[in-house]
């Protein structure tokens, strides 16, 4: 099965025998109340239109538990993500389309969250909600309770000593941008750089200027050139398990299965035990 799905594809299953379950993922990082802005409202922007029948998900509430040691956006518990999917429709035996706002990351999120339960059958919308060419709506709509019954483990997940391990018996990609893998900015967390052994592959680059994915040849053909072959155990991680988690989507397209390190360089990096690398070699 894809990991995406086209607009025009979802139009098309939205008014099939099975229509799946949408929802919303409206996120941004931001870093603007240190400008003294206020901070992106994911659940104004769906309320001011959505895809028809998508129910709105928060990120950080309820793909996330609370910042701490663990990082920015460590795992909720099992049972609260379970019910507040169950909440939002989703059920084991109903397809699931995720989208946001167009750059990919918290869709990728919500996917690899429902991956990692056990859900069968979830897709992101490529492109996000700006490649949708049909309707939008305003109302809430009140689905039905689901069953998704969520059951982790269906996909690898490392924690920072096997994050640590798997920089140096395999590859270990680093999906920020590359000035703050180097270590020559970090505006977010205590201390810039990165893992040791990981290799920087920023996840922009694995998108056209519209954010819909590259071409699955040419994804493939790019982590084969950053170190990828057929028997390399792959692992990713980012700031805080978002943009980390759109990088394990990129390498689903391409067909490559890669474990998440959730707690990525927030919480590697908020631990002075930790070793850092700074500059291009990744050692």
């Amino acid at each position: 099965m894809n990991a995406i799905i086209s607009a025009s594809e979802l139009a098309s299953d939205l008014t099939g025998s099975n229509p799946p379950v949408v929802l919303d993922v409206r996120w941004q990082l931001s870093v603007a109340k240190a400008a003294g802005e206020p901070p992106f409202d994911g659940r104004a922007a769906y309320a001011a239109g959505h895809i028809p029948g998508a129910v709105f998900v928060d990120l950080d509430r309820e793909l996330a538990s609370a910042p701490g040691a663990r990082g920015r956006h460590p795992l909720p518990e099992v049972a609260d993500f379970g019910a507040a999917m169950r909440r939002a429709g989703v059920s084991a035996g109903t397809p699931v389309i995720v989208y946001d706002g167009g750059q990919g990351w918290a869709a990728a999120r919500a996917w690899w969250m429902l991956r990692w339960t056990g859900h069968p059958d979830v897709r992101v919308l490529d492109g996000g909600l700006p490649s949708w060419e049909g309707p939008l709506e305003t109302a809430e709509p009140t689905p039905a309770e689901g069953d998704f019954v969520p059951r982790p483990g269906a996909v690898e997940l490392l924690d920072a000593d096997g994050a640590a391990a798997l920089a140096r018996s395999g590859i270990l990609f680093d999906a920020r941008a590359g000035e703050r893998y180097r270590g020559e900015v970090e505006p977010i967390d205590r201390v810039g750089g990165h893992i040791p052994g990981a290799v920087s592959a920023p996840t922009t680059e694995n998108v056209a200027a519209d954010g819909r994915f590259l071409p699955a040849e040419e994804l493939h053909a790019r982590f084969k050139a950053l170190g990828v072959s057929d028997d390399t155990p792959v692992g990713v991680y980012c700031g805080s398990g978002v943009s980390g988690a759109h990088e394990v989507l990129a390498l689903a397209v391409a067909g490559i299965p890669a474990a998440l390190y959730v707690g990525s360089w927030s919480e590697w990096s908020s631990d002075p035990s930790r070793p850092v690398a700074v500059g291009p070699d990744p050692q």
